[in-house]
């Protein structure tokens, strides 16, 4: 059996060009999809900017700093998008994203202002009664069609998701020879940073409401839930197995990216925490170590063992998938925060000495003899050792002074600081 290339004849030409109009056929598709989206999108700007920002401002419904609160860049997102549109209905996608990428900042800006958004709006509509009037005539015009604001107002983040699948599919039915591909190449990178960005920020604000929901759960505030940097990751119910073989309880245990919590259930009739928690010991994760005892099988449960500095904690489930979710999420958890504190000590390995230190050093090691000279108006951060009665005379003492002087600059003390002979101006 023998494998020869495929001649180039009229069948292959016919294919390829085929392929071409199909190309051409989505792209088409494609531009005008974007071109009748981005119609629409503009004229629920406009209404907006209208009926609302400029309306607002002139009347003075709403201070100036509570009004820029709620709309925030949507008046420079609108005239932006105004020259956008312009470009598409014209057919110049490349030219027209090349123009409106650098002024994706206003979308930044309306992205990492959203959530100040809503709870600014929600709390004007709930107190401010000429706001809430207001707002209220503004919607029943027959040009929003029954939209409210709370609906308008998401619509510049949505869009930035629907700009990446348009510019995406662009780009791939372009050919890379029309000076278009690298434009809009170049815009699909952009309006991606920007769609990740919002993912970001929404993950972030999910987080939030997370640990906000977890420390309601706790009665008191003595287990502090919310700290800078912490992810939550899950809850559930384990058992945990007691060192003494006492009776096994269960506990409902927490976990966050960097600690384990874990804590009992209040008493039922409790007047105020009946459905709350206390917290009982919090496990930190730096230096933890997860093994899984039993449970490697398709048998029914297993048990955790999770190894700590100073504590041992054995975790018990009857439920097979549940045993083996928490390992997994124990372990990725742990191995995370190796790999970060990783990073963190090779950078710390790489902090360099005060110049000054390393002067005096190569000072006092090539005239080790000479003890060196004081100079008036200076302090040392190290106190000089005390004086002891001596018989000796000056010149004994000056070398004395001077061999403890290279001790000290010879090499780190274990209780002391490398640079614990610089001198402070």
């Amino acid at each position: 059996m023998s494998f020869s290339p495929t001649p180039v004849g009229p069948t292959s030409s016919r294919s390829v060009q085929e392929q071409r109009e199909k190309w051409e056929r989505k792209r088409t598709r494609t531009a005008r999809a974007l071109v009748q989206t981005e119609q629409k999108y503009c004229k629920q700007l406009q209404l907006v900017n209208t009926y609302f920002v400029e309306i607002l401002k002139a009347k003075g419904t709403l201070r100036q700093d509570i009004r820029e609160s709620i709309f925030s860049s949507i008046p420079s997102i609108h005239s932006v998008n105004q020259t956008l549109l312009v470009r598409l209905e014209n057919g110049d996608f490349g030219r027209g994203f090349d123009d409106f990428c650098p002024h994706l900042h206003h979308y930044v800006t309306y992205i990492d202002n959203i959530q100040n958004t809503n709870k600014v709006l929600a709390l004007q509509v709930k107190k401010n009664k000429a706001f809430r009037r207001f707002k209220k005539l503004q919607e029943s015009r027959p040009e929003f069609h029954n939209c409210k604001l709370e609906d308008l107002l998401p619509l510049p983040i949505q869009r930035i998701q629907q700009y990446k699948h348009f510019l995406r599919d662009l780009s791939e039915n372009t050919s890379s020879d029309y000076p278009e591909f690298q434009q809009l190449s170049r815009s699909v990178k952009l309006v991606s940073e920007v769609s990740q960005r919002i993912q970001d920020n929404a993950r972030s604000h999910d987080n939030h409401l997370q640990l906000r929901r977890v420390q309601k759960l706790l009665k008191g505030r003595k287990t502090k839930v919310m700290a800078p940097g912490r992810w939550y990751l899950r809850e559930g119910w384990l058992r945990t197995v007691p060192p003494k073989g006492a009776e096994v309880k269960p506990k409902m245990f927490f976990l966050f990216s960097d600690v384990l919590l874990q804590a009992k259930p209040c008493h039922p009739l409790h007047p105020t925490n009946g459905d709350k928690f206390a917290g009982q010991r919090v496990y930190p994760l730096k230096n933890c170590t997860v093994d899984k005892v039993f449970g490697h099988t398709k048998s029914q449960g297993g048990l955790l063992s999770l190894t700590f500095p100073k504590a041992k904690l054995l975790l018990m489930s009857s439920d097979q998938e549940d045993i083996n979710d928490w390992y997994y999420s124990l372990s990725s958890a742990v191995g995370q925060l190796k790999s970060r504190n990783t990073v963190v000590h090779q950078r710390d390995d790489l902090v360099r000495r005060p110049l000054r230190c390393f002067v005096e050093d190569q000072k006092n090691q090539t005239t080790p003899s000479t003890p060196p000279t004081t100079t008036p108006g200076r302090k040392r951060m190290a106190p000089p050792p005390p004086q002891t009665p001596s018989t000796s005379t000056a010149p004994a003492e000056a070398e004395g002074s001077a061999s403890k002087r290279m001790k000290l600059t010879e090499g780190p003390a274990e209780s002391e600081p490398a640079w614990s002979s610089c001198v402070i101006l």
